[in-house]
């Protein structure tokens, strides 16, 4: 059998220092976050060392897995190695997410209902149990955030990069590079902006709303489901950045650019549950 039909020779990289290196990173991270948690200065001086192992050894090790791909090492077995892995990794995701949905399902549905009832009366005479709603015992105010505003011109963002990162994977199976560069490019500027203005609204929460974390059930729902989104926002804007500089470096053609395909099945992954967010979290309130 040839390679083309998906057998043969199966690439096997060579013994690497790269998971100790990430360990040893994890381990000062770790003690750095326990020493800054206890307001101790050798703390970030600590998690400074670990982040910058940590990020070094990404770079180096993503840089020799592209080589070893754009050098032809890697044949149909492999490729489907890769995309097992990264399906099962974004299922990971779904069934993260849908832990959160799901808490914030049982305390709409459940918890804030009985905790209204006539038998919790005599604890919480004063508790309506309407959402949104911080909880029984909690007396601050606070004004829940809308869908109307910031929260819809990001979800347009969103789902703008998400047909930008669709033209782009098209106008690479086209070999039409210049397309791709482009579509690429204004996918992760649309990652980048919307993160920048879910900021601003967080700040818009903290100082207008009284909205924070500490809010009881409605402020920690939000701020854990949406700042949980933001950070994969950042993580997937992050990954595009990489793939536009391969593409500018030359890499990817239409029969071998599975590097790509995983980050926009990571992106439109992101779409998906940000909609969910959108409708959940802001609109449906």
């Amino acid at each position: 059998m040839s390679q083309e039909a998906g057998h043969g020779h199966y690439y096997v990289p060579a013994p690497s220092t790269y998971p100790i290196t990430g360990s040893i990173a994890l381990l000062f991270m770790g003690f750095g976050a326990a020493f800054s948690v206890n307001r101790l200065p050798l703390g970030y001086g600590l998690l400074t060392i670990g982040f910058a192992i940590l990020f070094y050894m990404i770079f180096v090790w993503f840089r020799t897995v592209a080589r070893e791909s754009e050098s032809g090492k890697f044949n149909k077995q492999v490729d489907t190695s890769f995309r097992w892995g990264m399906s099962w990794f974004i299922f990971s995701e779904v069934m993260f997410f849908a832990a959160f949905f799901g808490a914030l399902f049982y305390m709409r549905v459940y918890s804030i209902p009985w905790l209204s009832d006539l038998e919790h009366k005599i604890l919480w005479p004063d508790f309506t149990g309407i959402w949104p709603t911080a909880g029984p015992g909690i007396t601050e105010k606070f004004m829940p955030m809308g869908p109307w505003g910031l929260p819809a011109i990001n979800t347009l963002i969103l789902l703008t990069s998400g047909v930008t990162v669709t033209w782009a994977h098209w106008a690479l199976k086209l070999n039409k590079r210049g397309q791709l560069k482009l579509g690429l490019f204004l996918t992760f500027a649309l990652g980048f902006l919307f993160v920048g203005l879910q900021a601003y609204e967080y700040g818009h929460a903290y100082s207008d709303l009284n909205l924070k974390l500490t809010t009881g059930a409605y402020g920690a729902s939000f701020f854990m489901l949406t700042g949980f989104h933001g950070f994969h926002v950042t993580l997937g804007s992050i990954m595009l950045l990489v793939i536009y500089c391969r593409v500018l470096a030359g890499h990817f053609t239409p029969e071998n650019h599975f590097g790509f395909e995983g980050v926009a099945w990571y992106w439109h992954f992101v779409d998906v549950v940000w909609l969910g967010l959108f409708i959940f979290v802001y609109w449906l309130i």
